[in-house]
């Protein structure tokens, strides 16, 4: 640290690496207080002492140079939902959809009446009243972008930018009450499973396939699309899905019937990695391509992942495969920490078994 001569507490500091920058010293309310200045020769030192002794006679009148400082920098509510949804909603969603939705939720009701708006500035008041207009004809939406306003004003205080409590934390008693209503996914009763699954095998598109594979394995549209070869062993018959592309951060094991390696022979001669590749090679199956093929079939009555529920109340009625057996065959994780410790098996060669056994249901004349 070098003191300058000319402006008290202007220091030059050089790091052990050799880069050098103007630190300004000084006592704000009663604290000692580094203030960083520039780094040189970027600064230069004429540039720095006009900048210290602006800031020593600002602390000299009481003020706080840091906040002043804080507060001239602080984000608009857009550009801190932009950095939030870049920093922490992309790491850590895998699904591209969601992460479109996280932003473009914001965009469409909270930008045009308060994104630019700094988010140390904006009160209860203003949040209500974004809220207000969605809460009831909207609900779960509005409940979406509750949680994603909230999410920003949380990070903006946690990064200094904020002073004052979450404004959305005091809005709930003045919402009206939402009517509570269940959403399910339409699902296709399984007794009408054979003749639709009669209906799809017309179809011979990557999307009817990839359906087929789907509705085989009681699988994710997320899993099956992201499904590269290395991750099917033909030998063993075992399709491998990686911990990050599980929902549970989990890898997971499924059990390939005769039917599904038939498919996937018929897809094998293809130059992508992946096994249900777009029209572009290098890319897979959009997430929307089975629901289009749904539509194209005129089957508005059902949904992709409503084949899931098909194939759980099926081995509930069908069967007499145990819960936990019928639960993992859809990779769901039904055990708490102790059970996990203690029961590792993954029941691997039961689920082969009620796999297969579904498939001759689905395949049924």
């Amino acid at each position: 640290m070098h003191l300058d001569g000319s402006v008290p507490g202007l220091y030059l500091r050089v790091a052990p690496g050799g880069s050098k920058s103007f630190i300004l010293r000084t006592m704000v309310k009663g604290k000692r207080r580094d203030i960083g200045l520039g780094g040189f020769p970027t600064t230069s030192l004429a540039e720095a002492r006009d900048e210290a002794r602006l800031l020593r006679a600002q602390a000299r009148r009481g003020g706080d140079p840091l906040a002043e400082r804080r507060k001239a920098n602080t984000p608009t509510f857009q550009v801190a939902a932009e950095r939030v949804h870049r920093e922490q909603i992309i790491p850590s969603t895998k699904n591209g959809k969601h992460q479109d939705q996280w932003i473009n939720t914001l965009k469409q009701y909270v930008f045009p009446s308060m994104g630019e708006q700094t988010v140390d500035a904006i009160t209860s008041a203003e949040v209500l009243q974004v809220l207000s207009k969605l809460w009831v004809e909207k609900p779960e939406t509005a409940r979406r972008v509750k949680q994603r306003m909230q999410t920003v004003f949380s990070w903006a205080k946690q990064a200094g930018f904020r002073d004052l409590a979450n404004p959305v934390d005091d809005v709930a008693t003045a919402l009206p009450k939402q009517r509570q209503k269940a959403q399910h996914f339409s699902a296709l009763d399984w007794k009408d499973v054979p003749e639709f699954w009669k209906q799809l095998q017309q179809q011979q598109s990557v999307s009817a396939k990839a359906l087929s594979f789907l509705i085989l394995n009681a699988a994710r549209t997320s899993e099956v699309i992201g499904a590269t070869w290395d991750e099917i062993d033909f030998k063993k018959k075992v399709w491998t899905i990686p911990a990050k592309r599980m929902k549970t951060d989990v890898e997971h094991r499924k059990p390939l019937s005769d039917a599904s390696i038939e498919i996937l022979k018929s897809l094998k001669p293809t130059n992508s990695h992946y096994v249900f590749p777009a029209q572009t090679p290098d890319k897979p199956l959009s997430n929307m391509a089975m629901l289009a093929l749904l539509r194209r079939m005129k089957r508005d009555d059902v949904t992709v992942h409503g084949f899931r529920t098909s194939f759980r109340v099926w081995a509930a009625e069908q069967t007499d495969a145990p819960r936990e057996i019928a639960e993992m065959c859809l990779a769901h994780d039904i055990r708490g920490n102790v059970e996990q410790a203690y029961a590792r098996t993954d029941y691997f060669d039961q689920r082969r078994e009620l796999v297969q056994k579904w498939n001759g249901w689905c395949a049924r004349e």
